[in-house]
């Protein structure tokens, strides 16, 4: 079954414990949660504090997504809060770091997701795939919400789930930008795992669970 992660990137803020008790009702079963430095990506949304009092009001998995230029460190902040997925970007690290940073991630009993952006070869991620638990393809630019799917994305799921049947690996794909029901479907008809949906899902006409189930 496709797994659904609300991005509360696009949540409203001024209702968001109404609306994370909307996403417990839902059958989502992750929420995406961005944090972005300004840096890496030119914007900047939030930090621990809001994810720990989400992690307090549910009980769904916590994939977080983090667009910051050194993940090494970034993570430090995070080890008081409760997080499942815990995805950094390939392009924020030197080479010679990737495999250091997620060993810090794995040592706070965190899963590991490496993520992409839409200029970055899926190639260029042979020699850590069998070290992640997921790879997140951006089908849009990271930093802003509302953006219209790049196609090409759906090429790299199709090369990442052709190299993990090949070599034997279970880690999931996720695909996060643009995503509603007609670009999520052909999404997993690309053979990916997880969609992240935020404009979609919080701003669907018939509510967030509406937005949810469409998706599924």
């Amino acid at each position: 079954m496709t797994i659904v992660s609300p991005s509360v990137l696009s949540a409203d803020f001024l209702n968001l414990g109404e609306q994370i008790r909307e996403l417990n009702e839902s059958e989502a079963q992750w929420i995406h949660y961005d944090v972005m430095d300004g840096v890496f990506v030119p914007n900047i949304s939030f930090g621990t504090d809001i994810l720990k009092q989400i992690g307090k009001r549910t009980d769904k998995v916590l994939d977080v997504h983090i667009m910051v230029s050194n993940p090494l460190k970034v993570v430090d902040y995070f080890k008081k809060c409760r997080i499942d997925i815990m995805t950094f970007h390939k392009e924020a690290v030197n080479d010679n770091m990737l495999i250091p940073t997620i060993e810090k991630c794995r040592l706070q009993g965190w899963k590991v997701g490496i993520s992409i952006k839409p200029k970055t070869r899926p190639e260029e991620l042979i020699g850590i795939l069998d070290k992640v638990d997921l790879v997140l393809v951006m089908s849009v630019e990271p930093g802003f919400g509302g953006q219209s799917f790049k196609p090409e994305s759906l090429d790299k799921l199709d090369w990442l789930h052709s190299y993990r049947e090949e070599h034997g690996l279970n880690y999931l794909l996720e695909i996060d930008g643009g995503i509603n029901r007609e670009t999520g479907k052909m999404a997993v008809e690309h053979h990916c795992d997880a969609l992240v949906a935020g404009s979609y899902v919080f701003k669907h006409p018939e509510g967030i669970k509406a937005g949810v189930k469409s998706l599924l």
